[in-house]
């Protein structure tokens, strides 16, 4: 259930309210279902305390992507961003990691789902949920580099 907050002084905030009338404030606002359901979420991620895990996860991706091709990993957490040299290397790199999974051995998992970002086009987008385990990170990893290798 998606939903959305938008914080801002008076001033900033004023800008919003016409044309369109609340335009860009409400567009995931706060449905009681939404609500109800992102507390249900903060509540779990607080309990299990899956906010505490996000520096080592992230730590593990950084650690398997090492690739000629890659020009830097960085980011905080599990919120990492894969530099490449220019989004025409990065490009066939995103279509093939969705595409296929490892070729370890092993069944073969699907792909994974990644992106570029609008203001940076050379970067990949990798953004896990706080509950991806480690072999997760490890088979996602194992599809990047064979993406990159082609």
């Amino acid at each position: 259930m998606p939903i959305g907050a938008f914080i801002s002084s008076a001033e900033i905030m004023s800008v919003f309210k016409n044309n369109p009338i609340l335009g860009h404030i409400t567009t995931f606002g706060g449905h009681p279902v939404s609500c109800a359901s992102s507390l249900a979420t903060l509540q779990v991620i607080q309990e299990q305390k899956l906010h505490e895990q996000a520096e080592a996860k992230g730590q593990l991706f950084r650690h398997l992507l090492k690739h000629p091709a890659i020009r830097e990993v960085r980011g905080k957490g599990l919120m990492l961003a894969v530099e490449f040299d220019s989004f025409e290397v990065l490009k066939p790199v995103i279509d093939r990691a969705i595409e296929f999974g490892p070729s370890s051995p092993g069944p073969s998992s699907p792909g994974v789902i990644t992106d570029w970002f609008l203001f940076c086009n050379n970067s990949m987008r990798i953004a896990p949920p706080l509950i991806i385990t480690e072999e997760q990170i490890r088979e996602a990893c194992a599809v990047i580099l064979d993406a990159i290798e082609g």
